[in-house]
């Protein structure tokens, strides 16, 4: 039998229509175009329904609300499809392919975030492959977690970050290999995959409008910048840093700064700049002047999934020793345990 799939279009360019104004979105467009192009008609290329969300969202405009309604709608129609694909603007994706992995617990089915850098009404749209790739993963080889596939790369949902702002091969997985291999065939790396939990039923976590943010470090960061960010009613900052984890330790104010907000309850998450690596806090004096500041370890995190992460931890109403202790825990395949990177093998 023909695997059934929900398409769950959000918005972004791949759905965009031309107009007098430039691209725009139109309700209704993209099943339009769909239907027009022969490919998706092919008999093995999985039925699919076409979900469409009101109103459709440039993804700059996406925010954990909208997180919410994703995973809510995955979850109500979870019995009746083989998988989902959430159709989403590049901008932000990252960010949703971040969160959606903590936010439904248990599932067991593939949802694939795509979209493209082109509306798939143009000749040389990138779209029409993204989506009939990501079509015909569920259909040969479901993958039971959310991934992110764009430019024939499949990638773990929480480990991918937008490294391309105009280029088909928009989104990288920096420390965490392809979850499969892409070409003539479809080849998935079973090692890679995270099984489902046994017999577990898909529930969806909501989450709290929990104040959290980022900050970027850069040289000459006054210490007064940053206790303006790291101002009641924030409750958690991943830091941003250099390096391996590292910050200007010799600036005693600013360290000073960052004491008192720990001392307040702010969990800080130290996330390197570097796209590549892993926060190690112990290798420099630069890295664990912020250890003894309180700033916890993000290890191998990305940004957007240290964020989504901060912002699950504080709706689950944990204490804060409970969210210190999970930042440096392995949930969803968002980080490497040391015993697992000797394993791991890039192609």
């Amino acid at each position: 039998m023909r695997k059934r799939v929900c398409i769950l279009y959000t918005g972004g360019t791949i759905g965009m229509k031309p107009t007098a104004q430039g691209y725009a979105p139109q309700s209704g467009y993209l099943r339009q175009v769909m239907d027009a192009i022969p490919e998706f008609r092919a008999p093995e290329v999985p039925e699919y329904s076409i979900h469409e969300f009101d109103p459709l969202l440039d993804s700059s405009n996406m925010g954990p609300r909208h997180w919410q309604s994703i995973a809510q709608t995955i979850a109500d129609l979870e019995q009746d499809f083989d998988g989902f694909i959430v159709i989403h603007g590049t901008d932000t994706m990252a960010y949703t392919a971040s969160a959606l992995p903590f936010m439904l617990d248990g599932l067991a089915k593939p949802v694939i975030l795509t979209g493209s850098q082109i509306p798939l009404s143009q000749v040389r749209s990138d779209g029409r492959d993204n989506l009939i790739t990501s079509l015909m993963v569920i259909a040969q080889a479901p993958v039971p977690e959310v991934c992110l596939c764009f430019g024939n790369r499949l990638l773990r949902g929480c480990r991918t970050t937008k490294v391309d702002a105009a280029g088909f091969q928009a989104f990288d997985s920096p420390n965490y290999p392809d979850l499969g291999h892409i070409g003539v065939h479809i080849t998935i790396h079973e090692h890679l995959i995270r099984s489902p939990k046994a017999s577990s039923t898909l529930s969806v976590h909501p989450l709290s409008e929990a104040k959290v943010g980022a900050l970027r470090l850069f040289p000459g960061i006054s210490a007064e910048l940053v206790a303006n960010v790291l101002r009641s009613p924030l409750q958690g900052l991943v830091l941003e840093t250099y390096g391996m984890g590292n910050g200007p330790s010799t600036d005693a104010a600013l360290m000073d700064v960052l004491t008192k907000a720990h001392e307040r309850g702010v969990i800080m998450v130290n996330c390197t700049q570097c796209l590549r690596g892993t926060v190690d806090q112990s290798t420099y004096q630069a890295g664990s002047a912020l250890a003894e500041c309180g700033v916890i370890s993000g290890q191998d995190m990305t940004i957007e999934a240290a964020l989504a992460k901060l912002i699950y931890l504080f709706s689950l109403n944990l204490s804060l020793q409970e969210i210190q202790k999970a930042i440096v825990t392995n949930l969803r395949g968002e980080l490497t345990p040391a015993d697992e990177e000797s394993t791991l093998v890039y192609v």
